[in-house]
C-alpha cells in the first residue's frame, strides 16, 4: 500500500516542508534525510505497536511467558525508540556525508565507516546500552562461578567477568551469551536459565503480593531453568562457538557482504529509472537510493544469502554441540536442551523443508540424536 500509494515520496516531501520550516532549504539534503528517517521510524513504531502489544499481551501471555505490565511495556518501547534515534541519526548523517564527499571510491570509505561503527556498537552494547533496559549483576561467588572460570581457563578463554541479567522482568524465555574483543571477554547468563537464581522460581516474600510497578510474578507448578551442571554444558556449547572461530567467521562473512552491497550500490545509484520507479522523478536523494537498493533491489539476493547463513548457522550449532561433547558435557547438554525446549515451549517435531529454510538452530530431536552416542558412552 505504501509503494502503490506513493508513500515514500509523500513522506520525503513532508520532510522537506518540516526542514524548510526550520530554515533548511532543499540544498540541505542530509537534514531532510534525517527528518525523513525520524518520521519513517516513528511511523513504523506506531503502526507496529498493535502487533507488538498482541504478541506480548495475548500470545506470550497465553503461554505464560510475558512478565511485563502495560506500563513497563510502553516505558520500554519509548526508551528503545529514543536510544535507537540517538544512534541511528548521527550514524546516518555521517554515512551520507561520506558518500557525498567520497568521490569515485566512496563505497570503500562508506564500508570502512560501517565496519568501525559495527565494531564499536558490539563493544559498548553490553556495557552501556543493554544496562539501560535490564539490570546486570555479577554472578555471586560460589561453586557455579568457580566451575565457569575453571572451564574457561581450560580452553584458554580470556574471561574477565560473569554477569547475571534479570531477564525475568521482561520474559520467562532464557538465554546465555558472551561478548567482548581480545582479552576482555565476559559471559552473560539470563536469570531464567539458572534454576538457583531465577526470580520465577522464588516465592514472594511475606507481605508481598508478587507484583510491583514494572513486572508481575506468574505462579508455576514446576521449576524453571537448569542445574549448575547443565548450565556449564550450555556454556560449553557457547564457548565452542568462540573456540571454533564461529564468531570471527560470521563477522568476516558479514563484512564481505557489506562491501559487496556498497559496491553494487555505487554501480546502481546513478540509475535514474530506479528512483522514477519509486516516484522520484526530479530528485535522487542518497538516503532514498540506499533504501531502494538495499531494501528492494537486493531483496532476492538477501533471501538467498539468508538461506545460506541459516545452513551455516545450523552447521555451527552441531559443531558447538560436538565441542561441548568433547568437554565431557554430552549428558548434561542432552538434559539441558530438553529442559530449555520445555521452558520455551518448543515443539520437537519440524517439517524438514520449513526447518531447513527458517531454523538457524537444528530441531531438538536432531541435536539429541547427535549427542546420543556420546551419552550412551
Amino acid at each position: 500500500m505504501i509503494l502503490l500509494g506513493g508513500g515514500i515520496p509523500l513522506l520525503w516531501n513532508l520532510s522537506g516542508q518540516v526542514s524548510g520550516c526550520a530554515g533548511f532549504g532543499p540544498e540541505y539534503e542530509i537534514v531532510q534525510s534525517l527528518v525523513f528517517l525520524l518520521l519513517a521510524t516513528l511511523f513504523s513504531a506506531v503502526t507496529g505497536l498493535p502487533w507488538s502489544l498482541y504478541n506480548t499481551f495475548v500470545i506470550e501471555e497465553k503461554h505464560g511467558f510475558n512478565q511485563q505490565t502495560l506500563g513497563f511495556f510502553f516505558k520500554d518501547a519509548l526508551k528503545k525508540f529514543v536510544v535507537t534515534q540517538c544512534i541511528l541519526l548521527p550514524v546516518t548523517a555521517l554515512l551520507l556525508y561520506i558518500i557525498k564527499i567520497g568521490g569515485d571510491y566512496f563505497f570503500i570509505y562508506a564500508w570502512l565507516f560501517t565496519l568501525v561503527v559495527s565494531l564499536v556498537l558490539v563493544t559498548i552494547y553490553a556495557d552501556y546500552i543493554a544496562p539501560l533496559f535490564d539490570k546486570f549483576i555479577p554472578l555471586p561467588e560460589g561453586e557455579l562461578k568457580q566451575e565457569i572460570e575453571t572451564m574457561a581457563k581450560g580452553i584458554d578463554f580470556p574471561l574477565t567477568k560473569v554477569y547475571v541479567v534479570e531477564g525475568s522482568k521482561r520474559s520467562s524465555h532464557s538465554n546465555a551469551y558472551f561478548y567482548g574483543f581480545f582479552k576482555n571477554k565476559r559471559i552473560v547468563l539470563f536469570d531464567t536459565l539458572l534454576e538457583d537464581y531465577s526470580a520465577l522460581n522464588k516465592e514472594p516474600a511475606e507481605g508481598e503480593d508478587g507484583e510491583n510497578e514494572d513486572t508481575k510474578s506468574k505462579t508455576k507448578n514446576k521449576k524453571q531453568g537448569c542445574k549448575n551442571e547443565e548450565v556449564l554444558a550450555v556454556l560449553g556449547h557457547e564457548l565452542g562457538h568462540w573456540k571454533l572461530g564461529h564468531t570471527i567467521k560470521n563477522i568476516i562473512i558479514s563484512q564481505m557482504n557489506s562491501f559487496l552491497c556498497f559496491f553494487l550500490f555505487a554501480v546502481l545509484i546513478g540509475r535514474k529509472e530506479l528512483f522514477a520507479a519509486f516516484g522520484f522523478y526530479d530528485t535522487q536523494p542518497t538516503l532514498i537510493g540506499l533504501m531502494i537498493i538495499f531494501q528492494f533491489i537486493f531483496s532476492p539476493y538477501n533471501e538467498v544469502l539468508s538461506f545460506c547463513l541459516t545452513v551455516l548457522s545450523r552447521r555451527f550449532e552441531f559443531q558447538a554441540d560436538a565441542f561441548a561433547k568433547e568437554l565431557g558435557k554430552a549428558q548434561d547438554l542432552h538434559s539441558a536442551l530438553i529442559k530449555l525446549n520445555k521452558d520455551n515451549l518448543g515443539f520437537p517435531v519440524s517439517d524438514w523443508i520449513f526447518s531447513m529454510w527458517h531454523y538457524s538452530h537444528p530441531p531438538l530431536l536432531e541435536r539429541l540424536q547427535a549427542l546420543k552416542d556420546a551419552k550412551q558412552e
